[in-house]
């Protein structure tokens, strides 16, 4: 079986925005609201501590991601990945 992703951190890079995007539209009934919070909250922290070099290859993913896109709603989520996560200064 040959993988569709051109490294592993793309497969990654993929596999991550799924979930948070599951977790980011999930409905009360769907996950507790607190849990997601926690959630969101310790992806952005584990991100924050990346390197710039790795954080700069994360950005560069979600925006190769964000570019084929087809369904508006996960292209405004990719496009906002960056500054929400905080891999990105919302002053930059």
């Amino acid at each position: 079986m040959t993988s569709t992703y051109p490294s592993l951190s793309h497969a990654l890079a993929e596999a991550l925005v799924d979930v948070l995007w599951f977790i980011d539209g999930s409905e009360d009934e769907q996950m507790d609201p607190d849990d997601a919070v926690r959630v969101l909250e310790g992806v952005a922290h584990l991100v924050g501590t990346l390197s710039n070099d790795q954080r700069q290859e994360l950005i560069e993913l979600v925006g190769e991601m964000a570019a084929v896109e087809t369904n508006p709603a996960r292209r405004e989520f990719l496009e906002g990945f960056p500054e929400g996560f905080g891999l990105i200064d919302e002053a930059s």
